[in-house]
């Protein structure tokens, strides 16, 4: 099989995640330590422990996710002997929305600390960037992709041209809108009047990967200008162009790009599997991409590894 390690985004968080990794594996707990030390937060507590509140702020959920994610990858490396440097055994990673930041992590684009103060930049940036109860998103069940990108234009001209935006190609027939709360409201009732299954706001406190989050991407650009960044071991997908990149300058404009670009995950999926990949392995929280997997294309083998049972599993497959 050849396989790519692919990499959460919001949504996939909950209270006890990564709690088993640490208590069974001393170089996940290097992880949360190290994270909780750049952020001078205690992180880890708020993940393990916390209320559900504290975990679900955009500024807490991106380098929390980033951390289990990050956790995983070096008990594959340090503990099951799997390489994120050979192309060999793994020809890309790709990573959901801020998931990227953990793809570049894992790779070596990154540093772990870098990683975790970035995401703690982007998440509060993001949030700051519009006023809380302006914007909204909304998921589209049952109509593809151009169709929904069409509806979103409809939304705008129709609302004296509030933003209404395709931002996730996440599946087949899973289209996530973000914008101006009274324009992806319209959205949802013309998906529901062309034959959508469900049209539904999600409970997100921010409009995320529209162009409402320009002060988000200028803060974004400021910031990572300032970080070094190393050639990934590995090329990464990106969710921009939903096709490899190796270049950092490149990489380092696709970051800024991506905080108001679609994340386009559907095709970044089918573009790996015309490259050969037949065995995508979720890394971290949850089991979301797995799922977007099976919609995606049921030819490729899918599984998530974010807990000791799982990683014992996938060990035991070697």
């Amino acid at each position: 099989m050849t396989r790519a390690f692919i990499f959460p985004g919001q949504g996939s968080q909950s209270i006890g995640m990564g709690q088993d990794l640490a208590e069974n594996f001393s170089s996940a707990r290097e992880v949360f330590e190290e994270i909780d030390e750049a952020l001078n937060q205690n992180l880890s507590k708020i993940m393990f422990s916390g209320d559900a509140s504290d975990l679900n702020l955009t500024e807490n959920t991106q380098p929390a996710l980033m951390a289990v994610s990050m956790a995983v990858v070096r008990i594959l490396e340090k503990d099951m002997g799997i390489s994120f440097a050979d192309t060999n055994e793994t020809k890309f990673v790709a990573g959901h929305s801020l998931g990227e930041y953990s793809a570049l992590t894992a790779v070596g684009t990154l540093a772990l600390a870098d990683s975790a103060r970035l995401l703690k930049i982007r998440g509060q940036a993001m949030q700051k960037a519009v006023p809380v109860g302006m914007g909204a998103m909304a998921a589209i069940l049952g109509l593809e992709f151009d169709d929904v990108v069409k509806i979103a234009i409809e939304a705008e001209k129709s609302s004296n041209s509030e933003i209404c935006t395709a931002a996730n190609d996440n599946a087949f027939g899973q289209v996530v809108v973000s914008g101006h709360k009274q324009a992806v409201e319209l959205a949802i009732t013309l998906a529901t009047s062309k034959g959508a299954k469900r049209a539904i706001m999600l409970p997100v406190s921010a409009p995320f990967h529209c162009n409402l989050m320009q002060p988000a991407a200028d803060t974004m650009h400021d910031a990572l200008s300032t970080v070094e960044m190393l050639e990934p071991k590995i090329p990464l997908v990106a969710n921009i162009t939903a096709s490899s990149v190796v270049d950092v300058d490149t990489i380092r404009n696709l970051l800024v790009e991506q905080v108001t670009g679609t994340v386009r995950w559907r095709e970044t999926v089918l573009y790996m599997k015309e490259q050969g990949v037949d065995n995508l392995i979720e890394l971290g929280a949850g089991k979301v991409l797995s799922g977007l997997t099976r919609r995606i294309d049921r030819d490729l083998s899918s599984s998530s590894l974010g807990s000791v049972d799982s990683l014992e599993s996938f060990a035991a497959s070697l």
